[in-house]
């Protein structure tokens, strides 16, 4: 089943601009089921005083508790950004099954810039990957946070 990936994306946008509102990095996440919405997610580090409060992270443990389980094949995580080492390696975990993000990330990427955690075959799960869907879009939020901050002075 071909899903409408720019729609889910724009709910995870939504998501990364509801962070950017709290003051964090604005990275959204959306995990769909069945064309459902089973799951939502922002980054929320600096909040919660959480190193592991990522958008991804969030937004695969409701879907589990909306699914009522841990294994969450059929399920497609749309992520404004790249996911980290960390997120990559929940995402395989979590048995889903498609990931797609919209901006890259060169400095710590695991999806493709710097590692390859979905589709590594030494992994007992990989994951289909869908790169660049709204790219423009979603690293212009992140350019746009950080050229504030710095203005700032922060």
């Amino acid at each position: 089943m071909s899903l409408p990936h720019e729609r889910f994306l724009e709910l995870a946008i939504a998501e990364a601009r509801k962070a950017e509102g709290e003051d964090e990095v604005p990275v959204g996440a959306v995990a769909v089921y069945d064309g459902a919405v089973v799951g939502t997610g922002r980054n929320a580090r600096e909040g919660r005083a959480d190193p592991l409060a990522h958008a991804e992270l969030d937004a695969i443990r409701e879907a589990s508790r909306t699914l009522g389980r841990w294994r969450l094949s059929g399920v497609t995580l749309y992520v404004t950004l790249e996911p980290c080492a960390m997120c990559a390696g929940a995402v395989v975990n979590a048995r889903i099954d498609r990931l797609v993000y919209g901006a890259s990330d060169p400095k710590a990427g695991a999806v493709g810039s710097l590692y390859e955690i979905c589709t590594d075959p030494r992994l007992n799960h990989r994951v289909e990957v869908v790169k660049g869907v709204m790219a423009e879009e979603c690293g212009a939020l992140l350019t746009g946070f950080f050229r504030r901050k710095r203005a700032a002075g922060r």
